[in-house]
């Protein structure tokens, strides 16, 4: 919501307004599934912030090589550091955007360990979140897994596509200039807010 006020009242007796908004941000925690420094995905994460509206803040989470590898013996008190730090990040957020490529037709292990870790959790349940898998030849396969597992855990997921990207749709410097994929991911976040101003079903 967007509402007038009275800023500053000029000596010529001109009165100055501006508009200010006053909508609620959504706070979006966002996790590129490669662990690459120079991954592709991440520029997809960092595209997402960029282009996000003043109504949506976005965490980019970055700690994935940090976690231990899922074990039920673990998830227990006290959780180890990384997962605990995951899980929080997990329940403040008001939505989650996952980014993520395929290998060998299938989900990266890195992020679908992040992912066993929240299983058992309460933070994810009902959360929106919004899902884009990007890789040279599609990311088709990874994509219906992990839209499969994000259902399965209960969140709310809106479905960014599998998209066709490599480093060639990056510039010198790393940032996301291929104009459809940029349009999918302002498509994808506006989705994302007006799914989590919804009730849940």
């Amino acid at each position: 919501m967007r509402v007038l006020i009275t800023t500053v009242t000029c000596t010529a007796g001109i009165v100055m307004l501006r508009w200010l908004d006053t909508s609620p941000r959504m706070n979006v925690l966002a996790i590129s599934g490669s662990l690459r420094a120079t991954s592709s995905n991440a520029a997809l994460v960092r595209a997402a912030a960029r282009l996000a509206p003043s109504t949506i803040a976005i965490e980019i989470y970055a700690e994935l090589a940090a976690l231990p590898h899922f074990s039920p013996d673990l998830d227990v008190a006290p959780l180890p550091g990384p997962v605990a730090e995951l899980r929080a990040a997990v329940g403040r957020c008001d939505a989650v955007m996952i980014t993520t490529p395929e290998y060998a037709h299938g989900m990266p292990g890195s992020l679908k360990n992040a992912l066993d870790w929240l299983v058992s959790a309460t933070g994810p349940i009902d959360k929106p979140v919004l899902l884009i898998s990007a890789s040279p030849g599609g990311a088709a396969h990874a994509h219906a897994q992990f839209s499969e597992v994000l259902r399965t855990m209960s969140m709310r997921l809106v479905d960014g596509g599998a998209h066709v990207f490599s480093r060639a749709k990056l510039d010198g410097d790393g940032n996301v200039v291929d104009k459809a994929l940029l349009a999918s991911i302002r498509a994808g976040l506006a989705q994302l807010a007006a799914l989590e101003r919804s009730p849940p079903a």
